[in-house]
This record gives structure tokens, sequence and C-alpha cells, in this order.
């Protein structure tokens, strides 16, 4: 059964290993903008602990648009804010200087919208660490319970515990974007494996 979330900002790791157990990845491309969940914000662990970093969305009745339709405002300079907040985060962990350019450059190439940003961003990570399940935009709206929902909210079970560049802070903090497990733990995101179902 293929595992379908929402489009994301960063997921959660736990999604990819779901997406190693599951064998495909559907990214549900027919849903109306909800606002809350991983849609438009994803959560680093910086030297303060959690962080969200949220994309801001221009203003309009969301709730209702297709999701392929939600614009990012970019009147503020937000993308540079992320980009800095990634930096503070991690750019001591051993695999930023891998991985970093490639990401920023899909930001700071500013999308139109949030579906678009989401999408290459997911691919690009994907690419970096050869990730055996390629997402794909799915072909209709799904109805729960006709393949493996993710909802943007599960964090599901957390992956077993690595070294996080701030763990002598603030202790293991499960339940990350895919961005902690990436530049802390490298290629062997593509090989995640956890009680994630």
């Amino acid at each position: 059964m293929s595992l379908l979330t929402p489009t994301a900002y960063f997921p959660p790791a736990t999604w990819f290993a779901a997406a190693l157990e599951a064998g495909s990845w559907e990214i549900e491309a027919h849903e109306n903008y909800q606002k809350g969940g991983w849609r438009n914000r994803c959560e680093i662990a910086g030297p303060n602990g959690r962080q969200t970093l949220s994309i801001p969305l221009e203003k309009g009745k969301h709730q209702k648009k297709p999701i392929r339709e939600v614009s990012i405002c970019y009147r503020t300079d937000w993308w540079r804010a992320h980009e800095q907040a990634i930096r503070t985060a991690y750019g001591r962990s051993p695999y930023f200087e891998f991985y970093a350019d490639a990401l920023f450059a899909v930001g700071r190439s500013h999308p139109a919208t949030l579906w678009e940003l989401n999408f290459r961003l997911l691919t690009t990570l994907g690419q970096l660490v050869a990730f055996p399940v390629v997402p794909q935009p799915s072909a209709s709206f799904t109805p729960r319970g006709s393949a493996l929902f993710l909802r943007e909210t599960d964090l599901a079970e957390a992956l077993p515990p690595y070294p996080q560049v701030f763990t002598d802070r603030h202790g293991y903090l499960p339940g990350l974007s895919v961005l902690d497990a990436l530049f802390c733990q490298g290629p062997v995101v593509a090989r995640l494996k956890g009680p994630v179902i």
C-alpha cells in the first residue's frame, strides 16, 4: 500500500522511514489547503531547543484554495531568515557542507507556490542522498483508507535516537524535520528505519 502524505516543508524524518517501509510515496496534490500541520512549516533543533520555521503565504482564504495554487509571500526576506536559522542550527553538523548549498539554491530561486517549493525541496533532497522511493504527486484526490495515510501532524513513533548537534544541551529531540537527520546522519537518511507505521 502506498504512503500518502500532504505536501510538507522539509517533512519529518519519520515520513521517509514510512515511505521506505511502504515502498512508494504519493503527495496529495488535489486537496484544498488546510492551516496548521507541516504544509508550510517545519521544526529544527536550534541552540535554544525546538525551533519552528514557517513560510508566509499570500493573504486570502487558503482554507478552500487548491493546494497547488497557494502562493508564497515574498514581501519579507523570510528565506534568508530560514537559511540563517538552518545554518545556526546545523552549520557544525557533520554533513551540512555536503547538502546545504543545493537545498538553499531551491529556496533562493523563489518558487511562486508552496507546492512547487515543497516538491522541489523534496526532490532535491531525494537526489542528494539517492533516496530509493521517489515521491510522486497523486493523480487524483485519494480518500483516506485507500492508501496508507500519514497526516501532517503524525510524527508516528520516534526513530532510534542519533547524535544531534545540541544533544548536550537539550537531550535527543524526536520528530524533527528531515533536515536534522540529513545534516547529522548524512546518506544514512536514505536507509532510515523505525517503527513508524
